[in-house]
């Protein structure tokens, strides 16, 4: 019995590790696909910090960085991994969140209080093309100026890998871990046009957060799991979770 990873490449690659090492057999399926945007950046708006709730935003820009002069400055990483991306690409003050963007608005009002941030600071947001939350709007509500920069998409896959099918068809796939409600919808939009959607929501659905279950919820899934906290660790937990309520 495998554990199907819908993360997109090359986050899912550590991913599959990580649940080989704790005795798991793993299939990929990574349903969104990275794609950088071009980073034009031609005012000359001096910035006190960046904002990034994504690794990805980081890896898109990478090469740019050190002609870009944003090295210097500190960062707030929406958690951990989105951290150790910013730490890699040569950033040497990040801050990090408590792994979702509301945590991340926080620490950002949070250095503000502390004086750590001029109140009034512009702040450069490093996103997505795709945002699930508008932390422009809600930082500009607290005095903020926010320059939201997009430096990638995600692009749907179509279709699911054929061993994937074959799982589902063969009932040798035991859960799904989701990371995101934009993978939640890809992942759903392929089962459903390699016609293994009924199998593929009939088993256990391990998501990251609450946002992300919703979207498997109302696709008709039964089995849904939440991580405790937005983090891959909690994510593994409730994957364990499930697997002990199965075999019970």
């Amino acid at each position: 019995m495998s554990i199907l990873v819908t993360r997109p490449h090359p986050d899912n690659v550590a991913t599959a590790e990580n649940l080989r090492a704790r005795g798991h057999v793993v299939l990929l399926a990574p349903v969104l696909k990275f794609e950088p945007v071009a980073f034009h950046d031609e005012s000359e708006t001096g910035y006190s910090a960046v904002i990034v709730t994504s690794a990805n935003a980081i890896r898109a820009v990478a090469p740019q960085l050190p002609d870009l002069g944003l090295l210097p400055l500190p960062l707030f990483a929406v958690g951990e991994h989105t951290a150790a991306a910013a730490r890699d690409a040569g950033f040497a003050e990040v801050v990090v969140a408590g792994g979702d963007a509301a945590a991340l608005r926080d620490k950002v009002m949070e250095s503000a209080r502390n004086k750590r941030l001029k109140k009034k600071s512009t702040l450069l947001y490093l996103a997505g093309a795709d945002l699930s939350r508008d932390l422009s709007d809600e930082l500009g509500a607290e005095g903020f100026s926010i320059v939201t920069q997009t430096t990638y998409r995600m692009v749907p896959v179509k279709l699911l890998p054929r061993d994937v099918c074959e799982g589902f068809a063969a009932h040798g796939i035991e859960a799904v871990l989701h990371y995101s409600r934009r993978s939640a919808r890809a992942f759903l939009e392929a089962a459903r046009g390699e016609g293994v959607e009924i199998s593929a929501l009939a088993i256990p659905q391990c998501c990251l957060s609450e946002t992300v279950a919703g979207i498997l919820r109302e696709a008709g899934a039964s089995q849904v799991l939440v991580a405790a906290t937005p983090d891959e660790n909690a994510l593994f937990d409730s994957l364990e979770r499930a697997l002990r309520t199965r075999l019970a």
